[in-house]
């Protein structure tokens, strides 16, 4: 579920940009990224399984006064709406590019369509038939993207310089960011503290929680940073720019060759189609939670919470917003929002009253500050330029 969240059209879109801008110079920001990304999440996982709580219920109770609960559940509800609508925008115009290269119209229109086919299969309630949908997509894509970096024959030098050597070229701070929030996205962490509730039964489990994610983060950065990789040995240095899934899709020519682009296409789709369920799926568990709703899938509050994102998503992407733009905007969103979710995170899985022998030990809280102040300081610094201050 997680992999199949942060592989979504985002990823692939911001992926592909920052290799057709940068070569592999941004290599260290997804590397960082997958790092935060096991850290985080473990904590989600542990925070899940040891108390039975999502994310949102377990910030809910860690405030006692109502002051403080009332201001807590208000960041929460307000960044994970916002921040998810805005991400459900670029899910589904993602989608609808895809189906746009296969199919012909706009990815106006089809990202209406894919919102109703989200809705449908959100409506459904049943946990396994999501999870089984999503996992199958995203394991097609992957296998693309893992064989065609093979083929493409990357320089070892250069994937090393790109990993080991921190740096900014001109322009590339936006791609940065959105390289952090495509890959630590922050409504995964209410979503996977909820799901493995679904899946694990008490601490017992832990350990098998701990590999089920690893196992799926790892998966998931390689197919991003296989991305990178094609994109780097296809379009970065070539002509002309990056709009549509037809530019994008030039990197999996050395393996499909003249059907590079079909598969692109539908392999956005799906791509699109998958996080267009786990958003809105994230965004309802975590408000649910926050003001103690019940948090099973048919509960009336968690539908409405999610028809609402999806149904703000459909309508930004029927505004005519160009898609590329706003899938790479939402994901930099994503990465400013990101500390702050991090956070909140971090007082719960620090609760011993909840976590007892489980919370955080200092090396769990050391990795967890670190992230917390790279992706502030990522995040301050994309404000302050957007601001014109820097």
């Amino acid at each position: 579920m997680v992999a199949a969240a942060f592989i979504g059209p985002g990823t692939v879109t911001t992926a592909t940009l920052a290799g057709a801008g940068f070569g592999t110079a941004l290599l260290w920001a997804l590397a960082f990224s997958i790092g935060a990304t096991l850290v985080l999440q473990e904590m989600s996982a542990r925070l899940g399984v040891v108390t039975g709580l999502g994310l949102g219920e377990a910030i809910r109770r860690r405030f006692s006064h109502p002051l403080g609960r009332a201001a807590a559940v208000l960041l929460i509800v307000s960044a994970i709406g916002v921040g998810n609508a805005a991400f459900q925008t670029g899910n589904l115009l993602g989608a609808g590019l895809g189906l746009e290269a296969v199919a012909g119209g706009t990815p106006r229109g089809w990202a209406l369509g894919i919102g109703v086919l989200a809705g449908l299969l959100l409506w459904s309630g049943r946990y396994r038939l999501v999870e089984g949908a999503l996992v199958g997509m995203v394991a097609v894509m992957s296998v693309v993207f893992l064989v065609t970096a093979i083929m493409v024959r990357p320089s070892p030098g250069d994937i090393l310089s790109g990993l080991l050597v921190p740096r900014l070229p001109d322009g590339a701070l936006l791609f940065t960011l959105a390289l952090v929030g495509t890959t630590v996205v922050p409504y995964n962490l209410f979503l996977h503290a909820s799901a493995v509730r679904e899946r694990f039964r008490g601490p017992e489990e832990l350990g098998a929680a701990r590999r089920d994610l690893t196992l799926s983060i790892l998966v998931g950065g390689a197919v991003s940073m296989a991305i990178v990789l094609t994109a780097a040995g296809t379009i970065h240095g070539g002509e002309g720019g990056v709009e549509s899934a037809a530019d994008m899709s030039r990197q999996l020519e050395p393996l499909l060759g003249r059907w590079a682009g079909a598969f692109f296409a539908i392999g956005l789709l799906a791509a699109g189609l998958t996080s267009s369920v786990t958003a809105p799926l994230a965004a309802a568990w975590a408000t649910a939670g926050a003001l103690g709703w019940r948090t099973d899938l048919r509960a009336p509050g968690v539908r409405a919470v999610w028809l609402v994102v999806l149904g703000t998503g459909m309508v930004l992407a029927g505004f005519g917003v160009r898609p590329v733009e706003a899938i790479l905007f939402a994901q930099a969103a994503n990465g400013i929002l990101l500390p702050c979710v991090a956070v909140f995170l971090l007082l719960a899985v620090n609760d011993g009253r909840w976590m007892g022998g489980l919370r955080n030990g200092r090396i769990a809280n050391v990795a967890g500050v670190t992230v917390t102040a790279v992706a502030l300081a990522l995040g301050v610094r994309g404000v302050l330029t957007a601001l014109g201050v820097l």
